[in-house]
């Protein structure tokens, strides 16, 4: 990030912890991780358990067992038997429910955790973070008063007044279109340029998993299944599961036919069909299934068999179905097996693309990934 301090190891935040859920189905957390200051995502499907790790971190869960510190400070620990309760954990968490007092003005609920300072020292903190989220101006209205985005930068500026030192986000901007949501998050990223803590940042939303994070971590079933820089995650996934969370919108169970390790490729037969697809080269058992995933997205469409191409695979098929959703046109065209592809509205139109008319898909070998 642009003005980073160099990080150390005293800055962030540290986690390993166990704890079982009991209910009406059993679920366990077991996790390990380092959150360095800045951005880190987490990321994965509903019921991975990723609200549940920050409720352990922010102290509204107790785990059985292990550790959370932010660098030398213990927060947790279950062999020595520290539990700080949340409020002396200086730890900051925000939901999508915003919980701003509705009768006090937007000053009163950003110096709200303030109340220990003098009333100097209270408009000095609140006074800066309120120009920071650029809500100075609305001081003296009350949440009806303002937008759904002023609301939520109130409700930043509340966590962020009392200088935690960690930051938890789950989900909270769920609710705001895209241009609000990209505003309040580039004052929340110049902001912590100036602060840097760690914010471990909950989203489904694959966009800011690249807007905003350094690292990302995918969970499931209470396990880290993935970790890296986001492009490490989701743009090169290893598993199906992290490959369905990024956005592959095909995924195919083949089997090894040939390897090819002079040109660092291999060949895989998509099951039920005798087609081919040419991957790159990894090591796999030849002798079980495996499944290659490809983004609708990186598949070009051609409306007459394309000669002298770079890439591999050139496949023969006819368009099944087109549908409109906003700007882009999703087309189903059957190969044997359904492949999905993405397309503007005027490639739609270009090509004169509709149901029943023959085309030609072309991926290259490196859109290709092998998943485990």
């Amino acid at each position: 990030m642009s003005g980073a301090t160099t990080l150390s190891t005293a800055e962030q935040l540290t986690v390993r912890l166990k704890k079982c859920f009991r209910g009406e189905s059993q679920f366990a957390l077991d996790v390990e991780l380092a959150v360095a200051p800045g951005f880190t995502i987490l990321f994965g499907a509903s019921g991975a358990g990723k609200t549940s790790l920050l409720d352990c971190i922010a102290g509204l869960q107790t785990p059985d067992d292990g550790a959370i510190a932010i660098g030398e400070a213990i927060l947790f620990n279950s062999v020595s038997r520290v539990n700080l309760p949340p409020r002396r954990r200086a730890v900051a968490y925000l939901l999508q429910s915003l919980a701003l007092f509705p009768h006090m003005t937007v000053e009163q609920n950003v110096q709200y955790g303030l109340a220990a300072l003098s009333t100097r020292d209270r408009d000095a903190r609140s006074g800066e973070v309120l120009e920071s989220f650029r809500i100075a101006a609305l001081v003296e209205r009350r949440p009806r008063e303002i937008s759904a985005g002023e609301r939520q930068r109130v409700a930043l500026a509340r966590a962020l007044v009392t200088r935690p030192r960690v930051l938890l986000l789950d989900e909270p901007l769920t609710a705001l279109d895209a241009v609000t949501k990209a505003r309040i998050l580039d004052d929340l990223r110049a902001w912590n340029r100036r602060h840097r803590i760690p914010i471990l940042y909950v989203t489904h939303d694959r966009q800011e998993v690249f807007a905003l994070g350094e690292s990302a971590i995918v969970l499931e079933e209470g396990h880290i299944l993935a970790r890296g820089s986001p492009h490490e995650v989701l743009h090169r996934p290893r598993s199906e599961t992290v490959a369905q969370l990024a956005g592959f919108e095909n995924i195919f169970e083949c089997s090894v036919t040939g390897s090819h390790p002079e040109y660092g490729t291999m060949t895989c037969r998509i099951a039920g069909s005798t087609l081919n697809l040419e991957v790159p080269l990894v090591r796999v058992n030849a002798a079980l299934p495996l499944r290659v995933g490809i983004r609708a997205g990186d598949i070009l469409l051609a409306s007459s068999k394309p000669q002298g191409l770079s890439a591999r695979n050139v496949l023969d098929g006819t368009i099944a179905s087109l549908e409109q959703r906003d700007m882009k046109v999703i087309a189903i065209v059957s190969c044997g097996p359904d492949f999905e592809v993405h397309l503007t509205l005027g490639a739609r139109e270009s090509l004169q693309l509709k149901p029943g008319v023959r085309v030609w898909l072309v991926v290259k070998t490196y859109s290709c990934h092998v998943l485990q």
